[in-house]
């Protein structure tokens, strides 16, 4: 009898833990994608890691993201970007490093912050007094509405534009690599 009940604990122990387990090993996909643009040129790398939203029939600019206020640049985390070298960015020099990316967008210009804080989720935490770079940008408009956010280098080499679109608005933003 208690070889039976050994067992049959046995057999509900496996049962309800591969139960767990296969519910942990299939997420939820996210609503926002991680998406990732680089550039390489010469010693020097550059990463930026954000999510991406959609504009789903949804007012972008001034509605979903407000004017005026800090926005993190995509979804969920805050946008980060790590570089290997020092690099010209919107004519200002960003040491090599791990960075969050913020904007503060109007309908006219964009600050573009970088930020020492990493690991943030939105811009909830975001604190001016740690930011090492920031600098204004134009807004550009585009005849074609870009239905996802989108962070990408157009061209690769030593000097690049980071181009930021979503909707009907763009930023370019040069870059130079430096090393």
């Amino acid at each position: 009898m208690k070889k039976i009940l050994a067992l049959l604990s046995f057999v509900l122990f496996t049962t309800a833990l591969a139960t767990e387990v296969s519910a942990q090993a299939a997420p939820k996909p996210r609503k926002s994608p991680l998406a990732v643009s680089q550039l390489k040129s010469g010693k020097t790398y550059i990463r930026i890691l954000y999510s991406q939203p959609h504009k789903n029939e949804r007012e972008v600019f001034g509605g979903l993201v407000p004017y005026g206020k800090v926005w993190r640049l995509g979804a969920n985390e805050a946008t980060e970007i790590t570089l290997t070298h020092k690099i010209k960015i919107g004519g200002k020099t960003l040491q090599a490093g791990t960075y969050t990316i913020f904007a503060i967008p109007t309908t006219t210009k964009w600050t573009i912050i970088f930020n020492k804080d990493v690991g943030l989720w939105g811009d909830y935490d975001y604190k001016a007094t740690n930011d090492v770079l920031r600098f204004d940008v134009p807004v550009k408009a585009v005849d074609q509405a870009w239905e996802a956010f989108t962070i990408k280098f157009d061209k690769a080499g030593r000097s690049s534009t980071l181009t930021m679109v979503w909707d009907k608005t763009s930023v370019e933003i040069p870059v130079e690599i430096l090393k």
